[in-house]
Order: C-alpha cells, then sequence, then structure tokens
C-alpha cells in the first residue's frame, strides 16, 4: 500500500508542478499559438499547432452537373490531402458569384480558386480579395483575364486551341458543315471553343446558341435547326450531357450529322465506346480542381507558385475516341475523368 509523502515534500512537489505549468504557458505564449491564421500572401510555413487552412472554391456553376461534380471531387481530394478545410458554392448568375467571393472575404479565408467564365464581373471582387491580402487563383474559364486580374495562377485548357484541334479533326474526318452549339451565351471559354473549331476548320461552321438550363428547349432548338438544313453532318457540342442530348436531337431530327463534343463524363465514355459520340476533348475537370485547392495550399505552406505567375497550366486538350476510351473507362467509372 503506498503512503502518502510528509507535509513537506508534498508542498515541493507542487511547486516544481506550478513552475512547471509556468514554463509551458511561457513556450506555448512565445510560440504564436494565439494567432493561428497566418499573414495572408507571405507563403510562410504552418506550423503543427495551427489551424486548419480555410480555402473556398467559388464556381460560376455546378448545381447537378456532372462536370462540376468532378471538379468539386478532385478539390476535396486535395483538401483532405493536404488538411484543408474546404468550402464549395457556385451561382450562375455573375453577380451572385460575385457576391460569393465578397462572402469568402468577409469570412476570412486564407485563399480562393474562382472561375472566370465572365470576367467583368469578377474583376471588382477579386480586387478586393487581393486588397485583403488574400491569394486567388483561377480555374476553367479566364485564361485570357487571370494574369490581368491579378490571379497567382491558372489551371485548366487554353479553349482557344482546343477548338482548334477540334477544327482540324473534323477536316480529317471530311466534315463540311459544323453546328457548334452554345449553351450559355456571353461565356468567354465557351465562345472561345467555337470561335477555334471556325479557326482551322475547312467547312461551314454554324454557332447555334441555346439554353443549356433548359433541355427540351435546347433539343427543340437543335431538332428543328438539323431538320431546316439536312447538310449539317456535324453537331459539336460543349458539355458532355449536350452531347448525349444532341444523339436523340440528330436521330429525331432524321439528320445524318455526327455528334462530337467538348468534356467527359462516365456515360460519354459509355456512348463514345457504342460509337454514338464520334469523340471528346477532355480537359480533366478532376485536375482542375484538385490543382486549384493543392496549389493554395502550396503558395501559403511553402511560397510555391505554379507556372511562376506568368504562365497558365494546361489541364487539356486530350481527345478520347472509340480506340482509346478503354484507357480512361475505369477512371471514369469510379468519377474521377
Amino acid at each position: 500500500m503506498n503512503t502518502p509523502p510528509p507535509p513537506r515534500a508534498r508542498s515541493r512537489s507542487l511547486s516544481v508542478v506550478a513552475l512547471a505549468s509556468v514554463v509551458l504557458l511561457l513556450l506555448a505564449g512565445c510560440s504564436g499559438a494565439g494567432d493561428s491564421r497566418l499573414d495572408s500572401g507571405t507563403g510562410g510555413a504552418r506550423g503543427a499547432d495551427t489551424a486548419r487552412l480555410r480555402i473556398a472554391l467559388l464556381t460560376h456553376a455546378g448545381k447537378n452537373d456532372a462536370f462540376w461534380g468532378l471538379v468539386r471531387k478532385g478539390a476535396e481530394a486535395a483538401a483532405a490531402k493536404d488538411g484543408v478545410e474546404l468550402t464549395y458554392a457556385n451561382d450562375s448568375d455573375p453577380a451572385g458569384q460575385a457576391q460569393l467571393v465578397r462572402d469568402a472575404i468577409a469570412d476570412r479565408v486564407d485563399g480562393i480558386a474562382v472561375t472566370l467564365a465572365k470576367p467583368a464581373a469578377m474583376r471588382a471582387p477579386v480586387a478586393a480579395a487581393r486588397a485583403a491580402g488574400i491569394p486567388v487563383v483561377g480555374l476553367n474559364s479566364g485564361i485570357d483575364a487571370w494574369k490581368s486580374q491579378g490571379l497567382l495562377e491558372y489551371f485548366g485548357q487554353d479553349e482557344s486551341v482546343a477548338g482548334a484541334a477540334v477544327g482540324t479533326k473534323l477536316n480529317d474526318l471530311k466534315a463540311k458543315h459544323a453546328l457548334c452549339v452554345i449553351h450559355e451565351r456571353g461565356n468567354v471559354a465557351l465562345e472561345a471553343r467555337c470561335a477555334g473549331v471556325r479557326k482551322t476548320f475547312g467547312g461551314e461552321t454554324e454557332n447555334l446558341y441555346v439554353e443549356g438550363t433548359d433541355p427540351d428547349a435546347v433539343d427543340a432548338v437543335l431538332t428543328a435547326r438539323l431538320r431546316q438544313d439536312p447538310g449539317i453532318d456535324e453537331v459539336v457540342t460543349l458539355g458532355a450531357q449536350f452531347a448525349l442530348d444532341a444523339v436523340g436531337s440528330v436521330k429525331a431530327a432524321g439528320s445524318r450529322a455526327q455528334v462530337a463534343t467538348f468534356d467527359l463524363n462516365n456515360d460519354l465514355v459509355k456512348a463514345i465506346r457504342a460509337g454514338t459520340v464520334q469523340f471528346a476533348v477532355d480537359q480533366q475537370p478532376y485536375l482542375q480542381g484538385y490543382l486549384a485547392v493543392d496549389s493554395l495550399w502550396l503558395y501559403k505552406t511553402n511560397g510555391n507558385i505554379s507556372g511562376g505567375g506568368v504562365a497558365p497550366v494546361l489541364t487539356g486538350p486530350a481527345f478520347v475516341t472509340r480506340t482509346n476510351v478503354a484507357a480512361v473507362a475505369k477512371f471514369a467509372a469510379a468519377g474521377t475523368r
């Protein structure tokens, strides 16, 4: 049985414990643990005793959209790896997306990843983030605007280059009249895709504007145009889901047109395998989300800037056709391509 120490010994033990507590408190104060936020833009390393970085991913689209689901999956994978607290939000209204950025600034996040589908609408809120010392990177849309707006980095596809590559491929396929279906009027990335097609395609390129948020209306407009002009032999859509819908429109119109598209998802992989869609241009949205979040973590913890802040990091284009679709099918089935 343990016997209690004499009173003098107990007093001496308590004094040692009290002194040790004071030393620990002093050390904690010197470590700076009282302020867990890094100075924005310093790129200094975070210690193990600091709170997690908080990053906001704010896009111009995403609701019930498989493409943006891939972007989000990539961002979440990077956040999990880096121990980052990730907030994701989207708004198709440019003013609404701009407000999302202002809300993130007010919330004092450590970094913002944003799309610039409508660059003019994002200029003021991005400038406000910079003024607040919050680093901002771009992804997916705005390759011609990110540097002028002062973003640190950009991750995406050069849509003009991708469009030109599609035009060249249509020449190889002996197409004569391409209908380029733009599902969001004023979106600079979509406009650049069709302009790129027109630049290299030797046949006729015609833009068809539709309201992408209304699938029935898209089908009606596309079917009607195909019926009006039997000479249209290629339909180029700018999103995977629109390609799948276009297959039905072609059939309903009794058209001989083939369907090709930008962007990829699991259902489109199946369509390429079946031969109902000729090819897809994959810009790797999972990679865009992953790199955007990971780059902010690297900047805040190690001062890294991908592309040196002067060149975009390109994630595409890559063609997926019937001859190579098997190589990406397993990743598409897993929801990462």
